[in-house]
């Protein structure tokens, strides 16, 4: 059976029962490339992402969304880098999250991409929920960014999501498809937590 019909088993194999949303998440690099994601379906992702914590309620976010076929979304796959770029074009969503970095009166927000993190965590979660995934990418321009949407200079461009359907992973080059059927890892919570009483 090729990779293209075969089911791959992404789920974690955790020490504890984690919610299906958390549990079946994880970063696919192969999305199917004729997928749509629906309005509705697309605000109830955002909807989650506006109503994550933050310091002071202060939603220091902001998003770009851009659906496949938009200018948009060449915009934004034009600004990735290295092997993002490979494989990106075939999400359905490519959304930039941007950190506001100070407040109306110029003051520095410290916080700002802490609180970033849990808006566009609360919108991967909800994307899950919803049979979609996400991935999130480090490997881009920023400054291309910027000026292809013009960006205000408070805001800075954090990261980029692919948003969508799963793919097949043999559509992959040969590299990427490695690393897709690759088996998943975490560190041990015995890494992670320094002290726990």
């Amino acid at each position: 059976m090729s990779l293209a019909t075969q089911s791959i088993d992404r789920a974690a194999v955790t020490d504890a029962d984690l919610i299906p949303a958390l549990r079946d998440r994880w970063s696919p690099r192969s999305f199917d490339p004729t997928a749509e994601v629906q309005d509705d379906v697309l605000s109830t992702v955002l909807e989650a992402a506006r109503w994550a914590p933050s310091a002071m309620n202060s939603q220091p976010w902001r998003f770009i969304v851009a659906k496949r076929g938009s200018a948009s979304f060449a915009k934004i796959h034009a600004a990735l880098m290295g092997f993002n770029k490979v494989w990106a074009d075939s999400a359905s969503v490519l959304l930039v999250a941007l950190t506001e970095t100070e407040d109306a009166e110029g003051k520095a927000r410290p916080w700002a991409q802490y609180d970033l993190g849990q808006s566009v965590n609360s919108m991967i979660v909800q994307a899950s929920a919803e049979g979609l995934h996400a991935h999130q990418m480090a490997g881009f321009d920023a400054e291309q960014l910027r000026a292809s949407f013009d960006v205000e200079a408070h805001l800075a461009p954090t990261t980029v999501v692919a948003l969508g359907y799963l793919g097949a992973a043999d559509a992959l080059p040969e590299v990427l498809h490695e690393r897709e059927i690759a088996p998943r890892e975490r560190k041990s919570l015995a890494d992670i937590v320094l002290v726990q009483d």
